[in-house]
């Protein structure tokens, strides 16, 4: 198994600066790739300050220039909202610009405040999801693509520019809805799972969600390869502990808000409000990957034991948690966690 960075990159004020979050960003995915992390992550979202990451591909395209050995995903590219013959190409001309790092994260979307600002209907996007995965997977490897569907009519149109050598990238996805699993089963995809601000008893569940769909396709479930979407964060107090999970609740907030349509705008920014129900500061601590190198080890030692996850991809930064901050955490991370995490259990890749 091996770690991987998520950038989501949310604002959480109107002091951070888009350009300057882009540049923090960069400067962690270099950093990230020196601490020894497989894949980089960009997220996709759309007019709100949850992220400012409209185009996982550009940053793709980015940081191919920036780096030299760190995959470059996107996490996820939300199909339902692309022409498939520009996605393709674009997909095409990053893999190439990245020498061959590109994978391919996707996923149907589950904010209809986006859906609507594009003119579609989050009741089709799963439908759409699935046709537009069919013509990936055939119009990466070869000269001309044509498709005719329920929602994606595409006249016969040649496609320019491949990935590198011709390859298929590694295909990721995002979500818990019944058929895209099953496709994942049948083709052997990975699902990247959210453990959102829960413990590795969640993370379990999931997996053992995820299974049931490797057992429908005839396939074994140990034939699944499972990756997590989590948090991490180095820290040597409590106060700083807890000021993380802060943060991720502010983002948990604004996700809930944007999945449930109850988002409200401020001067283009979304108002936090509070949920119902949720954890408290302490229990989200007590659930996710913060505090010292060793405490953070001995967590991602008992997800690795109980889950055996093949990746595990992690946000260093949220909201307003510094640049400073993320970039200590990332370095220790690299430098102390990891190898704790193989004293503890051995070499990585005996694990997924």
């Amino acid at each position: 198994m091996d770690f991987g960075l998520f950038c989501l990159m949310n604002q959480r004020s109107t002091s951070q600066s888009a350009q300057a979050i882009l540049s923090q960003t960069s400067e962690q995915v270099k950093a990230a790739e020196t601490a020894g992390f497989k894949t980089a992550w960009f997220a996709e979202h759309h007019f709100s300050n949850y992220s400012l990451t409209p185009s996982p591909l550009l940053m793709v395209a980015n940081m191919a220039a920036l780096t030299t050995k760190i995959q470059l995903g996107t996490g996820v590219l939300v199909l339902p909202l692309y022409h498939p013959a520009r996605l393709l190409a674009e997909i095409g001309m990053a893999d190439q610009m990245a020498q061959g790092r590109l994978v391919l994260g996707i996923g149907s979307g589950y904010q209809p405040f986006e859906f609507e600002r594009f003119g579609l209907d989050l009741e089709e996007a799963k439908d759409r999801t699935l046709e537009m995965l069919e013509i990936i997977e055939g119009g990466l490897t070869r000269s001309e693509i044509s498709f005719r569907g329920t929602y994606i009519h595409q006249a016969e149109t040649q496609i320019n520019v491949h990935p590198l050598d011709n390859r298929m990238p590694d295909i990721w996805i995002a979500g818990g809805h019944p058929e895209l699993l099953l496709k994942a089963a049948e083709h052997n995809y990975t699902p990247i799972i959210t453990g959102r601000l829960f413990g590795p008893e969640f993370l379990v569940e999931q997996k053992d969600y995820c299974s049931q769909f490797w057992t429908q396709s005839g396939k074994s479930p140990e034939q699944l390869n499972f990756a997590t979407l989590g948090a991490a964060h180095i820290c040597n107090s409590k106060a700083e502990a807890r000021d993380f999970a802060e943060n991720l609740r502010f983002q948990a907030r604004l996700a809930y808000q944007l999945r449930h349509r109850t988002e409200v705008l401020e001067n283009g920014m979304l108002v936090e409000s509070p949920l119902e129900n949720e954890l408290s500061l302490d229990e989200i601590v007590n659930n996710i990957i913060v505090g010292d190198a060793e405490t953070c080890a001995e967590k991602c030692v008992e997800i690795i034991r109980r889950v055996k996850p093949v990746h595990m991809a992690l946000y260093f930064t949220i909201g307003n948690i510094s640049h400073v901050r993320a970039m200590q955490s990332i370095e220790v991370f690299g430098s102390q966690v990891i190898p704790a995490i193989e004293k503890e259990v051995g070499p990585l890749d005996q694990f997924g």
